[in-house]
């Protein structure tokens, strides 16, 4: 596999390396400036959909969407220290440390104070993550969207998706140990919002526009 193009991390494997389990401390000013935007975290499995209507979302509202996929990739392909070592490990199929997926999403967040709001795909991915997030930015997101969607739908599509785009990792074993992983990590994690009666559950299995039609309701909500 080249360089260019790690594997997105998410595998079963315990990341071993000395990276941080936790977030850089943020400094008061920083967490006043993430007070205001609407804070919105977008879940679900490979292939529901949630990448497309992120975009279609921050392209209406003028919202920053914040893929958690892509930052891990753009970073594993920097010449850093960092960068390599984030790089072996999604390599390896090996989870990322918390403390550096922290980190990057509140980089870009910060990085963009202007933003109305970020809508945080991919994320988070276990119920660490999730506390995590709120001990460093001090407080939870607005509302978390689930995008609902049968393993035999998103199984078929990300085949499609392999076949267009000439990506060797979406091959169907590997899809369905991707989606295993997806279901026992986000488990807790649907659960701890449901409590926090933050959990918007979207049926991903329709078409495009009428998934956004509902994306649009949930957003309008917080308004």
């Amino acid at each position: 596999m080249g360089r260019d193009h790690p594997r997105a991390a998410g595998g079963m494997g315990l990341c071993k390396s000395k990276l941080p389990e936790v977030g850089r401390p943020l400094r008061p000013q920083e967490k006043d400036i993430l007070k205001s935007p609407l804070i919105i975290f977008v879940m679900g499995g490979p292939g529901c959909g949630k990448g497309t209507q992120c975009k279609n979302m921050a392209t209406k509202y003028g919202f920053r969407h914040v893929g958690l996929g892509q930052l891990l990739r753009q970073e594993a392909r920097r010449s850093t220290q960092r960068g390599r070592k984030i790089y072996d490990i999604m390599l390896q199929g090996l989870l990322v440390p918390t403390g550096i997926i922290l980190d990057l999403i509140s980089s870009t967040m910060l990085s963009h104070p202007e933003s109305r709001g970020f809508l945080i795909d991919g994320f988070p991915r276990g119920l660490k993550q999730a506390k995590e997030f709120e001990r460093l930015v001090g407080r939870a997101p607005d509302i978390v969207i689930v995008f609902d969607c049968s393993m035999d739908t998103m199984v078929r599509r990300v085949l499609h998706r392999g076949r267009v785009e000439h990506r060797a990792d979406d091959c169907e074993s590997a899809i369905r140990q991707r989606l295993e992983t997806y279901y026992m990590l986000c488990e807790p994690v649907l659960t701890f919002y449901q409590q926090k009666n933050l959990l918007c559950n979207i049926l991903a299995e329709e078409a495009p526009e009428n998934i956004f039609a509902k994306c649009c309701s949930v957003v309008e909500s917080l308004q």
